[in-house]
């Protein structure tokens, strides 16, 4: 492993963040560069489920549950990152594939618990529409995604690592044939290894290198209460709407994990999907909504992450990717590797660039 590399990573999100801060544990000298402040533009407006859950063919569950695996692993690392494994539970499915889903994931290895209303209710004993049949997942969590960003990137800078946030990206550099560097607002940064961690302004990045990235960006309306007493102990991803209650006490809800539709009017949606929050939820006569944002998903066009190094374009690595939160880990760890010694883990195999080629 070269100890002097030098790695700009493009992006102060949680996955320019965990990538910067592992490359700077194995010795690189990393850059972070970004246009907006720590934790990006996606990573604050997070539902922040890590999870494993439906939706998942194989190969992205395997990858999905090393990442779960991957969050103990930095939190003994990093202990102030708020982690908590607090649980899901899950009727978001009609039954017939709420049963499909639990038979197929329990057979990969999933610790899924087939729960009936009474069980639902000692689960989560303030949720007022609990259906007969759930799914419970005990291993399920969610990290604080901002205050895990800035965690990450402050123990990078411990590092030896810089952070230039507030900083836009002009162009990528090229000299003899490869990524040499960005230009930036404040200057040309050199560097051997440019990393694109930016979410939804990535393709613009990496269009001034030629290569285009097929990526969505649809919006994601989420809801924040203030803070309030404990009324809900872990995710609730219910068929109406998920939620859950963040480590300073507010109730965030979404009618799926990935946010609402903001429609024509965002702050009507809010109020709307806020009043339906309060009828699910017993004891919360003084929630108060405090605000809402609407979050751009990185998304590639087939829905899977893109991670690794573009072909016909050396010196250039990319991760982008919805599910930032649940694979921000081992994506770090995988690409910190790759980018160092050129050993590509095998879970990535599938997420090259090179399947759009077609």
């Amino acid at each position: 492993m070269s100890a002097a590399k030098q790695v700009i990573v493009v992006g102060a999100g949680i996955i320019g963040a965990s990538i910067a801060w592992h490359l700077a544990k194995a010795g690189a000298k990393v850059t972070v560069v970004a246009d907006s402040g720590v934790g990006g533009v996606a990573t604050p407006n997070s539902f922040a489920w890590i999870n494993a859950s439906w939706g998942n063919p194989e190969p992205y569950f395997r990858l999905r549950t090393r990442s779960m695996a991957e969050w103990t692993r930095l939190a003994q690392d990093l202990p102030g990152i708020p982690l908590a494994w607090c649980g899901g539970l899950c009727w978001d499915l009609p039954a017939a594939e709420l049963e499909a889903y639990a038979a197929e994931h329990s057979g990969w290895g999933y610790g899924i618990e087939r729960v009936d209303r009474t069980r639902a209710a000692r689960i989560e004993a303030n949720v007022t529409e609990l259906p007969d049949f759930a799914l419970y997942v005990a291993e399920e969590g969610v990290a604080e995604p901002v205050a895990t960003t800035q965690a990450l990137l402050a123990d990078a800078q411990r590092l030896g690592a810089r952070v230039l946030t507030g900083t836009a990206i002009i162009a990528l550099v090229q000299a003899n044939g490869r990524v040499a560097g960005v230009d930036t607002s404040s200057g040309r940064i050199a560097a051997d290894e440019v990393v694109i961690a930016a979410g939804a302004g990535s393709p613009a990045i990496a269009a001034t290198a030629g290569l285009k990235l097929p990526i969505e960006t649809p919006p994601g309306l989420i809801v924040h209460s203030r803070p309030y007493e404990k009324l809900l102990n872990g995710l609730v991803i219910g068929d109406r709407l998920h939620m859950r209650q963040t480590a300073e006490g507010r109730i965030i809800v979404g009618s799926d994990f990935g946010g609402a539709d903001p429609g024509m009017d965002a702050e009507a949606t809010a109020r709307e999907l806020f009043a339906a929050m309060k009828s699910m939820l017993r004891g919360a006569d003084g929630l108060e909504l405090d605000f809402h944002t609407v979050g751009y998903r990185p998304t590639p066009i087939d829905g899977f992450p893109i991670i690794g190094r573009a072909q016909g374009v050396s010196g250039l690595y990319v991760a982008v990717m919805h599910s930032g939160i649940t694979l921000a880990p081992a994506v770090g760890l995988f690409a910190a590797r790759e980018i160092l010694d050129g050993a590509r883990d095998p879970l990535l195999e599938p997420y090259g660039l090179t399947r759009f080629a077609q």
